[in-house]
């Protein structure tokens, strides 16, 4: 039996992170949405943060319309960013947590301990009939509490696995394997690159990776297409194989 295709989705955060450097208006992330896809990747990634470190208001706004694949938005779940994303209508929010001081998002969503705060977005934004995941360290009870506040997909944080591979795949192997039985579509991400990948792009049940960092730094030396497709093609690598081995 063929491996199933596994998704990539280019998060794009980090070409706005060089734009607002300057505060200017390049490099311009919409102009990467159709490299990316041409590349081969399956969807688009922005995280739209309170303090607009990186992708703007109107950058969203702009992805809604460029997009062509798929448009996952990330969002915290604060009345403020679901209420845009209701107005752009992304096909998938995915709810992360955040903080100001982070530099990057560094755990999944304490989605037990804020959960009024988790499901009223959630129900917000299912009203508006917006496919909604929850981005989540890969632990049973948080998988088990995704399930219970009704969305369709989890993504499986993999920022242990990529400081630690031996330590961090078998977490990511069974929250990707018990979110299957319990009727979630599964994705990860955080910290993947092309060189380090390929246990996590092994496990069957995970549908899709998210990736940015490492392909906009790679970028700078191969162009943005040739990033891509490198991550791509270990994606594909690696599925095919199906071997898990950290080694």
């Amino acid at each position: 039996m063929a491996a199933r295709h596994l998704r990539l989705y280019v998060n794009i955060d980090h070409i706005a992170t060089l734009r607002q450097a300057r505060r200017g208006t390049e490099p311009d992330p919409i102009e990467a949405v159709a490299i990316c896809e041409t590349a081969g990747a399956d969807g688009i990634t922005a995280h739209l943060r309170e303090d607009r470190r990186h992708i703007q208001d109107a950058d969203v706004q702009a992805l809604a319309t460029s997009v062509r694949t798929f448009f996952n938005l990330e969002t915290a779940c604060v009345d403020e960013m679901v209420s845009i994303a209701i107005r752009v209508r992304p096909q998938q929010v995915t709810l992360v947590p955040e903080k100001r001081e982070e530099i990057t998002t560094e755990g999944g969503l304490d989605v037990t301990g804020h959960r009024p705060e988790v499901a009223q977005a959630i129900q917000r934004l299912r009203a508006e009939h917006i496919r909604v995941s929850l981005f989540i360290d890969p632990s049973r009870d948080a998988v088990t509490a995704s399930r219970d506040l009704g969305v369709e997909a989890i993504e499986l944080h993999t920022g242990r696995f990529a400081h630690d591979p031996l330590r961090g795949i078998d977490n990511l192997i069974s929250a990707a394997r018990f979110g299957v039985e319990l009727g979630l579509a599964v994705h990860a991400g955080h910290g993947l690159t092309a060189r380090n990948l390929r246990p996590v792009a092994a496990i069957e049940e995970i549908e899709e990776l998210n990736i940015g960092h490492s392909i906009i730094s790679r970028a700078i030396y191969c162009g943005l297409h040739d990033s891509v497709r490198e991550v791509r093609a270990a994606m594909d690598a690696a599925r095919a194989t199906g071997e898990i081995s950290t080694g």
